[in-house]
């Protein structure tokens, strides 16, 4: 991807949006959401059994006679693990396939940039999965999506091999069946931080009537004829912003971050106009 107009020149543009240490913390070092043992205080909270005891801040327990705990953000390394769907609806547009390859090109660069050992798992039928470190993306620029299997499959079998407190980035177009909360849940966890990109072709976002067709389902070759008309296509619509809405929500819950990105638009533009606004990308 190194050789991807598009790609370096974002990636010298931009970098990921994760918190730096404070001043005195060591160089490089980033925050993630949760509590650990860096230097950057975050809350207060009342003492349990089994909680660090050099945490206990006797000042306050003079104030109120309550035992309580500071809690630290957590200290990680710009580890990421960039998960890639690569099924075959991915590629039923073209720009969804080239904007997917483009990111994850994208994000391993930036991480590797960070000092960080940035690996890519598209996530596809064979098994194990591949991990594709930062001097082997350029097999990315050509990688097929022939995957039958899906992110909820491949995470319900236990096959994505994911690794405690790495930035785990995951792009997909989630137009499968799943149960958002469960799958955000497993996916935020032990992550220090959580970013769920979805990627939808123009007229997956925005379809407009086209009469009678027959439609084949680019994984499964089932067939099916539907009337794609005003009352279908707003049938599908309400079902599409059922399913961002529900995936946005356990995003919040987990403390993680999702956004919808139409491939059309090309990465330029959804770097500076969703990315960054979103927090994912700031600018470098």
């Amino acid at each position: 991807m190194r050789n991807d107009v598009d790609v370096r020149r974002a990636a010298d543009t931009y970098q990921l949006g994760l918190l730096k240490m404070p001043a005195s913390g060591r160089a490089g070092e980033l925050l993630g959401r949760g509590t650990g043992s860096s230097l950057e205080f975050q809350e207060y909270r009342e003492y349990t059994p089994g909680d660090d005891i050099r945490h206990l801040d006797w000042a306050a327990y003079g104030r109120s006679d309550t035992l309580m705990v500071r809690l630290y953000r957590e200290e990680i390394s710009p580890r990421a693990e960039i998960l890639v769907d690569a099924s075959r609806s991915m590629s039923v547009v073209e720009a969804k396939a080239g904007l997917a390859r483009q990111l994850a090109g994208l994000f391993a660069m930036l991480s590797g940039g960070l000092g960080g050992s940035p690996v890519v798992i598209p996530l596809e039928d064979r098994r194990p999965l591949e991990r594709i470190g930062l001097d082997g993306i350029e097999r990315l620029a050509g990688w097929p999506f022939e995957s039958r299997a899906t992110l909820a499959d491949l995470l319900a079998e236990g096959r994505i091999p994911l690794k405690p407190r790495s930035v785990r980035i995951v792009i997909s177009d989630f137009l499968f069946p799943l149960d958002p909360e469960a799958l955000v849940k497993r996916l935020a966890s032990d992550a220090a931080t959580l970013w769920v990109i979805q990627v939808l072709g123009a007229w997956e976002s925005n379809p407009t009537p086209l009469g009678g067709r027959r439609l084949v389902d680019h994984e499964t070759a089932a067939e099916a004829d539907l009337l794609l008309n005003p009352a279908a296509i707003d049938e599908y619509l309400g079902r599409l912003r059922t399913l961002q809405t529900s995936l946005s929500r356990a995003c919040r819950r987990a403390e993680a971050t999702f956004v919808t990105l139409e491939a059309e638009s090309g990465l330029e533009q959804v770097c500076r106009d969703t990315l960054c606004a979103s927090g994912i990308l700031r600018v470098a």
